[in-house]
Protein backbone atom coordinates (compact mmCIF):
# COMPACT_ATOMS: atom_id res chain seq x y z
CA UNK A 1 0.00 0.00 0.00
CA UNK A 2 1.30 3.58 -1.33
CA UNK A 3 0.96 5.25 2.32
CA UNK A 4 2.74 2.38 4.41
CA UNK A 5 4.64 3.78 7.39
CA UNK A 6 8.03 3.52 6.80
CA UNK A 7 9.56 5.87 9.16
CA UNK A 8 8.25 7.75 12.16
CA UNK A 9 7.29 11.65 12.94
CA UNK A 10 9.93 13.37 14.70
CA UNK A 11 9.32 16.59 16.87
CA UNK A 12 12.25 17.93 18.11
CA UNK A 13 12.12 20.97 20.39
CA UNK A 14 9.15 22.46 19.19
CA UNK A 15 7.77 25.57 20.59
CA UNK A 16 4.68 27.70 19.69
CA UNK A 17 3.62 30.99 20.03
CA UNK A 18 -0.14 32.63 19.55
CA UNK A 19 1.19 36.31 19.34
CA UNK A 20 2.51 36.45 22.69
CA UNK A 21 1.30 33.57 24.79
CA UNK A 22 2.98 31.01 24.22
CA UNK A 23 1.45 27.53 24.01
CA UNK A 24 4.03 24.69 23.64
CA UNK A 25 7.40 24.72 25.25
CA UNK A 26 10.08 22.99 24.20
CA UNK A 27 8.24 19.67 22.93
CA UNK A 28 10.34 16.78 21.87
CA UNK A 29 8.43 13.26 21.12
CA UNK A 30 8.78 10.36 18.66
CA UNK A 31 6.02 8.57 17.16
CA UNK A 32 6.89 5.89 15.76
CA UNK A 33 5.94 4.02 12.70
CA UNK A 34 2.77 1.19 12.86
CA UNK A 35 1.93 2.59 16.18
CA UNK A 36 -0.90 4.64 18.08
CA UNK A 37 1.00 7.52 20.05
CA UNK A 38 -1.58 8.82 22.42
CA UNK A 39 -1.89 12.32 23.80
CA UNK A 40 -3.08 13.32 27.14
CA UNK A 41 -3.86 15.70 29.61
CA UNK A 42 -6.12 18.42 31.40
CA UNK A 43 -8.06 20.56 28.66
CA UNK A 44 -5.78 23.97 27.53
CA UNK A 45 -2.20 22.15 28.13
CA UNK A 46 -1.49 22.12 24.14
CA UNK A 47 -1.98 18.24 23.04
CA UNK A 48 -4.41 19.48 20.15
CA UNK A 49 -2.17 22.51 19.55
CA UNK A 50 0.97 19.71 18.96
CA UNK A 51 -1.02 17.98 16.85
CA UNK A 52 -2.12 20.66 14.62
CA UNK A 53 1.79 21.11 14.21
CA UNK A 54 2.28 17.85 12.72
CA UNK A 55 -0.04 18.79 9.93
CA UNK A 56 0.98 22.62 10.26
CA UNK A 57 -2.51 23.70 10.50
CA UNK A 58 -1.90 26.03 12.58
CA UNK A 59 -0.16 28.11 9.44
CA UNK A 60 -3.89 29.13 9.28
CA UNK A 61 -3.97 30.82 12.54
CA UNK A 62 -2.37 35.06 11.97
CA UNK A 63 0.26 35.37 14.75
CA UNK A 64 0.82 31.88 15.08
CA UNK A 65 4.64 31.01 15.68
CA UNK A 66 6.48 27.91 15.51
CA UNK A 67 9.62 27.00 16.18
CA UNK A 68 11.70 23.47 16.04
CA UNK A 69 11.49 20.68 13.77
CA UNK A 70 9.28 18.24 12.74
CA UNK A 71 10.74 15.20 10.45
CA UNK A 72 9.10 12.39 8.49
CA UNK A 73 12.22 10.11 7.82
CA UNK A 74 14.80 12.05 6.10
CA UNK A 75 12.62 15.00 5.51
CA UNK A 76 11.71 18.46 7.40
CA UNK A 77 7.62 18.92 7.33
CA UNK A 78 8.13 22.36 7.43
CA UNK A 79 11.08 22.80 5.19
CA UNK A 80 11.03 20.29 2.28
CA UNK A 81 7.12 19.61 2.02
CA UNK A 82 4.85 21.91 1.13
CA UNK A 83 1.45 22.20 2.52
CA UNK A 84 -0.61 20.84 0.20
CA UNK A 85 1.67 17.68 -0.50
CA UNK A 86 2.04 17.46 4.10
CA UNK A 87 -1.78 16.70 4.19
CA UNK A 88 -1.78 14.17 1.35
CA UNK A 89 0.89 12.27 3.66
CA UNK A 90 -0.58 13.52 6.82
CA UNK A 91 -4.43 12.79 7.43
CA UNK A 92 -6.31 14.05 10.19
CA UNK A 93 -9.98 13.54 11.45
CA UNK A 94 -11.56 16.03 13.64
CA UNK A 95 -13.34 15.79 16.70
CA UNK A 96 -16.95 15.98 15.51
CA UNK A 97 -17.51 14.29 12.59
CA UNK A 98 -17.46 16.68 9.15
CA UNK A 99 -17.93 14.89 5.82
CA UNK A 100 -18.38 17.11 2.80
CA UNK A 101 -22.17 18.56 1.77
CA UNK A 102 -21.65 16.22 -1.00
CA UNK A 103 -22.36 12.60 -1.67
CA UNK A 104 -20.59 9.67 0.15
CA UNK A 105 -19.07 8.53 -2.88
CA UNK A 106 -17.53 12.42 -3.67
CA UNK A 107 -16.39 12.40 0.12
CA UNK A 108 -13.74 9.70 -0.25
CA UNK A 109 -13.06 10.15 -3.80
CA UNK A 110 -12.81 14.17 -2.97
CA UNK A 111 -8.35 14.38 -1.88
CA UNK A 112 -8.02 11.24 -4.61
CA UNK A 113 -9.24 13.25 -7.42
CA UNK A 114 -7.43 16.38 -5.84
CA UNK A 115 -4.21 14.79 -5.37
CA UNK A 116 -3.67 11.62 -7.63
CA UNK A 117 -4.44 11.24 -11.07
CA UNK A 118 -6.69 8.53 -11.32
CA UNK A 119 -9.12 7.35 -13.69
CA UNK A 120 -13.13 6.47 -12.99
CA UNK A 121 -12.16 2.41 -12.87
CA UNK A 122 -9.43 3.47 -10.10
CA UNK A 123 -11.31 5.57 -8.34
CA UNK A 124 -14.44 3.43 -7.57
CA UNK A 125 -11.79 0.97 -6.13
CA UNK A 126 -10.18 3.28 -4.42
CA UNK A 127 -13.57 4.50 -3.39
CA UNK A 128 -14.52 0.59 -2.35
CA UNK A 129 -11.20 -0.13 -0.80
CA UNK A 130 -11.10 2.75 1.79
CA UNK A 131 -14.85 2.02 2.78
CA UNK A 132 -14.11 -1.94 3.26
CA UNK A 133 -11.14 -0.76 5.36
CA UNK A 134 -13.07 1.48 7.82
CA UNK A 135 -16.23 -0.91 7.99
CA UNK A 136 -18.38 1.20 5.87
CA UNK A 137 -18.48 -1.02 2.61
CA UNK A 138 -21.32 -3.09 3.18
CA UNK A 139 -23.37 -0.28 4.90
CA UNK A 140 -23.44 2.16 2.20
CA UNK A 141 -22.28 0.21 -1.19
CA UNK A 142 -25.72 0.83 -2.65
CA UNK A 143 -26.41 4.30 -1.53
CA UNK A 144 -22.98 5.74 -2.82
CA UNK A 145 -25.21 8.72 -4.09
CA UNK A 146 -26.62 9.61 -0.86
CA UNK A 147 -25.38 12.60 1.25
CA UNK A 148 -23.10 11.84 3.40
CA UNK A 149 -24.42 14.02 5.92
CA UNK A 150 -27.41 11.23 5.97
CA UNK A 151 -25.20 8.57 7.76
CA UNK A 152 -25.37 8.08 11.67
CA UNK A 153 -22.76 10.21 13.68
CA UNK A 154 -20.59 6.90 14.23
CA UNK A 155 -20.72 6.37 10.20
CA UNK A 156 -20.00 9.85 9.27
CA UNK A 157 -16.55 9.43 11.23
CA UNK A 158 -15.71 6.43 9.43
CA UNK A 159 -16.57 8.13 6.14
CA UNK A 160 -14.24 10.92 7.24
CA UNK A 161 -11.29 8.35 8.32
CA UNK A 162 -12.20 6.80 4.92
CA UNK A 163 -11.94 9.71 2.77
CA UNK A 164 -8.27 10.68 4.70
CA UNK A 165 -7.23 6.82 4.15
CA UNK A 166 -7.87 7.21 0.23
CA UNK A 167 -5.06 8.84 -0.52
CA UNK A 168 -2.61 6.82 1.09
CA UNK A 169 -0.97 8.90 3.91
CA UNK A 170 1.73 8.31 6.21
CA UNK A 171 0.23 9.23 8.89
CA UNK A 172 -3.61 9.63 10.75
CA UNK A 173 -4.03 12.19 13.44
CA UNK A 174 -6.94 11.79 15.51
CA UNK A 175 -8.46 14.63 17.66
CA UNK A 176 -10.46 13.54 19.47
CA UNK A 177 -12.40 11.50 17.64
CA UNK A 178 -14.80 9.75 20.06
CA UNK A 179 -15.75 12.53 22.21
CA UNK A 180 -19.11 13.35 19.88
CA UNK A 181 -19.97 9.73 19.67
CA UNK A 182 -22.13 7.26 21.66
CA UNK A 183 -20.66 4.29 23.42
CA UNK A 184 -20.65 1.65 20.24
CA UNK A 185 -19.36 4.54 17.60
CA UNK A 186 -16.59 4.58 20.01
CA UNK A 187 -15.64 1.10 20.16
CA UNK A 188 -16.07 1.01 16.11
CA UNK A 189 -13.22 3.82 16.04
CA UNK A 190 -11.09 2.71 18.21
CA UNK A 191 -10.73 -0.61 16.81
CA UNK A 192 -10.29 0.97 13.45
CA UNK A 193 -7.56 3.14 14.73
CA UNK A 194 -5.59 0.14 15.75
CA UNK A 195 -6.30 -1.42 12.83
CA UNK A 196 -4.76 1.59 10.93
CA UNK A 197 -1.81 1.55 12.95
CA UNK A 198 -0.86 -1.56 11.61
CA UNK A 199 0.25 -0.04 8.40
CA UNK A 200 0.58 3.58 9.43
CA UNK A 201 1.62 5.97 12.28
CA UNK A 202 -1.38 7.24 14.30
CA UNK A 203 -1.35 10.41 16.94
CA UNK A 204 -4.64 10.43 18.98
CA UNK A 205 -5.85 13.16 21.20
CA UNK A 206 -7.98 11.85 23.94
CA UNK A 207 -9.80 13.00 27.40
CA UNK A 208 -10.43 9.44 27.56
CA UNK A 209 -7.50 7.66 29.77
CA UNK A 210 -9.20 4.40 29.44
CA UNK A 211 -9.31 4.79 25.52
CA UNK A 212 -5.54 5.71 25.34
CA UNK A 213 -4.76 2.39 27.56
CA UNK A 214 -6.60 0.44 24.95
CA UNK A 215 -5.33 1.19 22.02
CA UNK A 216 -1.71 3.08 22.26
CA UNK A 217 1.31 1.36 22.59
CA UNK A 218 2.69 5.06 23.66
CA UNK A 219 0.72 7.61 25.72
CA UNK A 220 2.59 11.19 26.32
CA UNK A 221 1.37 13.68 28.97
CA UNK A 222 0.96 16.78 28.17
CA UNK A 223 0.96 19.97 30.84
CA UNK A 224 0.79 23.85 31.09
CA UNK A 225 2.19 23.57 27.36
CA UNK A 226 4.91 21.18 28.41
CA UNK A 227 5.58 17.01 27.79
CA UNK A 228 6.09 16.22 31.32
CA UNK A 229 6.24 12.69 30.20
CA UNK A 230 5.61 9.65 27.70
CA UNK A 231 6.48 5.89 28.01
CA UNK A 232 4.66 3.04 27.10
CA UNK A 233 1.12 3.06 28.37
CA UNK A 234 1.02 0.45 30.78
CA UNK A 235 4.63 1.76 32.08
CA UNK A 236 2.87 5.11 32.51
CA UNK A 237 -0.21 4.08 33.75
CA UNK A 238 1.06 1.86 36.47
CA UNK A 239 4.29 3.90 37.56
CA UNK A 240 4.14 7.50 36.37
CA UNK A 241 7.74 8.56 37.66
CA UNK A 242 6.55 12.73 37.51
CA UNK A 243 4.30 13.82 40.04
CA UNK A 244 2.13 15.71 37.69
CA UNK A 245 1.54 12.89 35.93
CA UNK A 246 0.45 11.02 38.49
CA UNK A 247 -2.22 13.85 40.14
CA UNK A 248 -3.86 13.65 36.83
CA UNK A 249 -3.92 9.95 36.41
CA UNK A 250 -5.31 9.65 39.81
CA UNK A 251 -7.93 11.91 39.05
CA UNK A 252 -6.12 15.09 41.27
CA UNK A 253 -6.87 17.55 38.70
CA UNK A 254 -7.85 17.66 35.13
Amino acid sequence: MGGEAKDGLVAGHVSLWYGDSQALRDVSLEMRPREVTALIGPSGCGKSTFLRCLNRMNDRIPGCRVEGSFRLGDQDLYRDVDSYELRRRVGMVFQRPSPFPLSIYENVAYGVKRHLRRGKSQLDATVERSLTEVGLWDEVKDKLNDAGTSLSGGQQQRLCIARALAVDPEVILMDEPTSALDPIATSSIEELAASISRERTVVIVTHNMQQAARIARRTAFFYLGELVEVAETRELFATPKDKRTEDYLTGRFG
